[in-house]
């Protein structure tokens, strides 16, 4: 082929693919929001309350019910093109089979839409009870890796930090953080926000029981920490775990380790002050210790669940040499 010749399919060749290359929009909405694609009649029904009762349902450990996520409804002919760069979508429909799927990034980027399709309301409701769980995680694990890029783009440097050094462990801790206390064992940040403050702290344990290896003392471990490091305005305040409310715990995994889950409510004793916290307590084996990682909200009157969330992203960057 003649170089001439050569240099005109080549140009045809990839100006056809540039053709072709289709640039979707960046996606829009907040974290923990959810657009539903469903009948209005249903929505206002039981199929709706099937709806909501998975996807905005309570979360655990709060002082005031605050659903998994905010969600807005709107029948399929009113899905516009204003609409289709939603981040979060669930799709609601009937055919001629039951089906689900969960599908990425067809309108905008980045963007998770779940589908479920069902033959009538009956097999409708099974599906939702059937994939709840899914459901909630794949949204939840969508805006995660977002909010992650978002928030954690500057971080402390943990080898000019001694408690990280002394512990072998670092979680990256966005500059908006200041430093309130380093002890070479424990080690205590705090964010300003506007109407209060988030708090993460982190410390190890040793495991010196079968009930400590089993979590059972996890409670006491964190009230002893509260007591000695999380103090009042007054002698006789410092935080605890509110007794009116059982925490919960469950097993999930943080950095390839086992590791203990609590959620529950603290609160300040001899004080009027009180908020969530999530509790980790990561098995390093190796070590026969907890790396205990903790974050605490104090934010009277506002929704907190989003600001959980960002607690949450940062104490999963954990590392352990």
């Amino acid at each position: 082929m003649k170089p001439f010749l050569l240099a005109i399919v080549l140009v045809s060749f990839f100006a056809c693919n540039t053709k072709t290359k289709i640039i979707k929009p960046g996606s829009s909405g907040r974290i923990n929001n959810v657009l539903v694609i469903m009948d209005n009649t249903d929505w206002k029904g039981s199929i709706g309350d099937s709806v909501r009762a998975i996807l905005a349902k309570p979360l655990v450990g709060f002082p005031q019910d605050e659903p998994t996520f905010s969600l807005s409804q709107i029948a399929l002919p009113y899905f516009t093109k204003i609409l289709k760069p939603s981040r979060n979508i669930v799709s609601i429909a009937y055919g001629d089979k039951n089906s689900f799927s969960v599908s990425n990034d067809k309108f905008a980027t980045p963007q998770t839409i779940v589908s479920i399709i069902a033959k009538d309301k009956n097999n409708l409701i099974q599906l939702l009870k059937k994939y709840e769980t899914k459901i909630i995680n794949t949204i939840r694990k969508s805006d995660f890796k977002i909010y992650q890029k978002k928030l954690i783009k500057k971080f402390w440097d943990t080898n000019n930090i001694e408690t990280f050094r002394n512990l072998h462990a670092a979680i990256k801790i966005p500059y908006a953080y200041r430093k309130v206390y380093d002890s070479v064992n424990y080690i205590w940040f705090r964010k300003d926000i506007p109407r209060g403050y988030l708090n993460i702290q982190m410390y190890a344990v040793p495991i010196e029981s079968e009930a400590d290896l089993n979590g059972e003392n996890i409670i006491n471990i964190r009230n002893n920490y509260g007591k000695r490091f999380i103090l009042g305005s007054k002698d006789g305040m410092y935080m605890t775990t509110e007794e009116a409310f059982t925490p919960l715990q469950f097993k999930t995994q943080i950095a390839g380790k086992k590791t203990f889950e609590t959620r529950g409510t603290w609160e300040m004793k001899n004080d009027f002050m009180a908020g969530p916290f999530l509790n980790y307590s990561v098995f390093d084996k190796k070590n026969n210790r907890f790396i205990v990682l903790e974050g605490f909200i104090y934010a009277p009157n506002i929704r907190k669940r989003d600001y959980m969330f960002e607690l949450e992203i940062i104490m999963k960057t954990l590392e352990i040499d």
